[in-house]
């Protein structure tokens, strides 16, 4: 069935074609298709907003392929749907992999493949690319390259797989089941905020919208839990006790959430403001400030219930606002190692 979301998804289609093998011609190129010329594209720290599709490339992707020469895309999500405001938008969720072979924002090279995942969010008006909101999982290169300057994760740090289902591209939009999938979203992250402002544990009735066998897939930094209470114990309880304001400042953040099939997205910039009152929460002091997060998500629902959801969090930038610049901190961890680009034999006899 033909459909604007289903367009849209095939608009995005040539470009993430040109970054599977990736080519910096056929890149801009693409860039410059799908996208108007003043199409804002807002990164994560320490990249930042950038206005224009070349700029984009030049600040963002560019320095990517300098350091990873052999470059590759990898989707495992691809969905699109309109949110409340009636915005069009497609997520795809994926990793970025190829060898690790010259320093990238002053992480240390390895010589290795590594994998880098990647939520991105591209808003869509008149069939031409307006807005990204992206996040790309920098600690997680940083722990790959045994450069992360920070504190240990709680949960199981690893290559976060795609979907279990392998059915995350969703090549046709069904826009009455992604209403019912988004619905569920909702309504479980409506019985979350509930807790701690209106009880205990109990009022968010986790067992109603999570299947026994979820997996929530954090940011590196966080990492994998498994099942409600690996998700309760490795990343909810630290959460709302260092920051139990969480939900209480909904004029202070945006919320875009659409649904495709059985997936669900949400993207905002930010999306989450709250306070660091106590301690506890990723190895950071309370400071009693008032934060904003962008975390962008999917979720994945089977059977009636939420079995999988990948997270992606600005951790940078969340750190920035606290004070604590983490690039800095990992020049300080690694000045003492190689930072040039690492030429690798093929081992060939000549």
């Amino acid at each position: 069935m033909s459909n604007r979301h289903s367009e849209h998804k095939a608009l995005v289609a040539p470009l993430r074609a040109a970054m599977y093998d990736f080519n910096a011609d056929r890149v801009r190129a693409a860039l410059d298709e799908l996208a108007v010329p003043e199409a804002v594209f807002r990164m994560c720290h320490p990249i930042g907003t950038i206005l224009g599709a070349q700029a984009f490339y030049a600040e963002a992707y560019a320095p990517l392929f300098i350091a990873i020469p052999d470059l590759e895309r990898r989707d495992t999500i691809v969905i699109a749907g309109a949110d409340d405001h009636d915005q069009d938008w497609v997520g795809c969720a994926g990793y970025y992999t190829g060898t690790f072979a010259a320093p990238w924002l002053d992480i240390p090279p390895t010589g290795h493949q590594i994998g880098m995942r990647f939520h991105e969010f591209y808003r869509f008006c008149d069939g031409k690319l307006v807005e990204l909101h992206a996040i790309w999982d920098i600690p997680e290169v940083m722990m790959q390259a045994s450069a992360w300057p920070m504190a240990p994760s709680l949960g199981r740090e690893w290559q976060v797989p795609g979907p279990a289902t392998q059915d995350g591209v969703v090549s046709n939009h069904d826009p009455d089941m992604g209403q019912d999938t988004c619905r569920l979203v909702l309504d479980m992250l409506d019985y979350l905020q509930r807790h701690p402002a209106q009880g205990g544990p109990e009022t968010m009735e986790m067992d109603r919208f999570w299947h026994p066998r979820m997996n929530w897939y954090g940011p590196a930094g966080i990492g994998t839990c498994r099942g409600i209470s690996g998700f309760r114990n490795w990343h909810q309880i630290p959460f709302l006790a260092a920051m139990p304001d969480r939900g209480q400042f909904p004029n202070e953040a945006t919320h875009h959430f659409f649904g495709d099939a059985n997936y669900a997205a949400v993207t905002g910039w930010p999306n989450m403001t709250q306070t660091l009152s106590y301690g506890g929460w990723l190895g950071i002091a309370p400071t009693e400030k008032k934060i904003s997060l962008r975390s962008l998500d999917f979720w994945r629902v089977e059977g009636g219930l939420i079995r999988e959801n990948w997270v992606l969090l600005d951790f940078l930038d969340i750190y920035r606002q606290l004070g604590v610049d983490v690039l800095a901190r990992l020049r300080e961890f690694n000045k003492a190692r190689n930072l040039g680009a690492i030429d690798i034999h093929t081992g060939q006899i000549e």
